[in-house]
C-alpha cells in the first residue's frame, strides 16, 4: 500500500508525512520500475496522480520533464511542496485539466481510488491526444493475509466488520476498465512482491489500517492489533524477525489515440 491518496479514500484513512517516511518508505525506492516504464523525457509534461509526500514526483523532474503532482492529503502535499515539487490538494475522481499532459504516473495510490471509472475519466480528459498513462497499484490477493487477519481480530474483539478499503482488481478487470474508456493497452500483469517491512507489521498497521480500526474505540483498537501481529507472524513474519507484506502490484501502460481525444472523458 502506499500514503498516496485521493479524495474519497477509504473511511477513517488519515495520513501523517512523517509517519509515512518512517514506515513506507520503501514504497518510493520500490516505485523505480514503474518510473523506468513511464520513461519520462525531457521536455514532457507530466501529471504524478497520488504524488504523495512527492519523492518520486522530484526524480521524474530530475529527468528534464515538467511535472504537476496532485493529491488529496494536504499533509502530504505540503511535504511534497517543501520538497521543492510543484503539488497541489485535488481530488483523483474530480480532476480538472484538459488535455494538458502527454504522461499521467500513478504509483502505489490508484487502490485508494474507489471509483475507478471516475478517476480514468478525469485521466483521459488530461492526456493530450496519444498520450501515456502507467501506474503500478495493488491488484488482486494484494495483502490477502493482512486484510484476513485484522478482519479475524475484529471479529474476536465483537468489533464489527469494516467494508473493504480498496481497489484491488485483476489485470484482464483493470484492462477491460481502460479500454472502456478509450485507452489502449500495452503491457498490463500482476506481479507478486513480498516486501520487507522496516518498522514490522505494526509500523505497517499503524500506517495503513485506520478504514479498518475508525470505528473502534482506543482500547479496542490496541487489541486488535495485538491479535493481528499475532495470527500474521507465522506467515509473515521470518526466523530473523524481519516481517514481509503479502503484496501484489498491478503494473500498466496505456495511450490515448493519436489521433481522438474525448474532452468529456467518455469512451469513444
Amino acid at each position: 500500500m502506499s500514503a498516496q491518496t485521493t479524495s474519497l479514500p477509504a473511511a477513517g484513512q488519515h495520513w501523517n508525512a512523517a509517519g509515512y517516511a518512517t514506515n513506507a518508505g520503501f514504497v518510493h525506492a520500490l516505485g523505480a520500475p514503474v518510473a523506468e516504464l513511464l520513461d519520462a523525457r525531457p521536455g514532457e509534461r507530466i501529471l504524478d496522480l497520488g504524488c504523495g509526500d512527492g519523492v518520486l514526483t522530484a526524480q521524474l523532474a530530475a529527468r528534464g520533464a515538467t511535472v504537476i503532482g496532485v493529491d488529496a492529503s494536504p499533509d502530504l502535499v505540503a511535504a511534497a511542496v517543501e520538497r521543492g515539487v510543484e503539488a497541489q490538494v485535488m481530488d483523483a475522481h474530480a480532476l480538472t485539466f484538459e488535455a494538458q499532459f502527454d504522461a499521467v504516473f500513478s504509483n502505489a495510490a490508484l487502490h485508494w481510488m474507489r471509483e475507478p471509472d471516475a478517476v480514468l475519466a478525469g485521466v483521459r480528459r488530461a492526456l493530450k491526444p496519444g498520450g501515456r498513462f502507467v501506474g503500478e497499484f495493488g491488484g488482486h490477493g494484494n495483502v490477502a493475509a493482512i486484510v484476513t487477519a485484522l478482519r479475524a481480530a475484529l471479529c474476536a474483539n465483537d468489533a464489527g466488520e469494516p467494508a473493504f478499503a480498496w481497489f484491488f482488481p485483476t489485470a484482464d478487470e483493470y484492462a477491460a476498465r481502460l479500454a472502456e474508456h478509450g485507452f489502449q493497452v500495452d503491457q498490463i500483469a500482476l506481479i507478486p512482491r513480498p516486501t520487507p517491512l522496516p518498522t514490522g507489521i505494526g509500523g505497517w498497521l499503524r500506517t495503513f489500517a485506520d478504514p479498518f480500526l475508525a470505528q473502534v474505540d482506543a482500547g479496542t483498537r490496541k487489541r486488535v492489533l495485538a491479535d493481528t501481529e499475532t495470527l500474521l507472524r507465522p506467515a509473515l513474519c521470518d526466523a530473523s524477525g524481519q516481517w514481509h507484506a503479502d503484496y501484489v502490484r498491478l503494473r500498466f501502460s496505456a495511450r490515448t489515440s493519436s489521433s481522438q481525444h474525448s474532452t468529456q472523458g467518455q469512451p469513444q
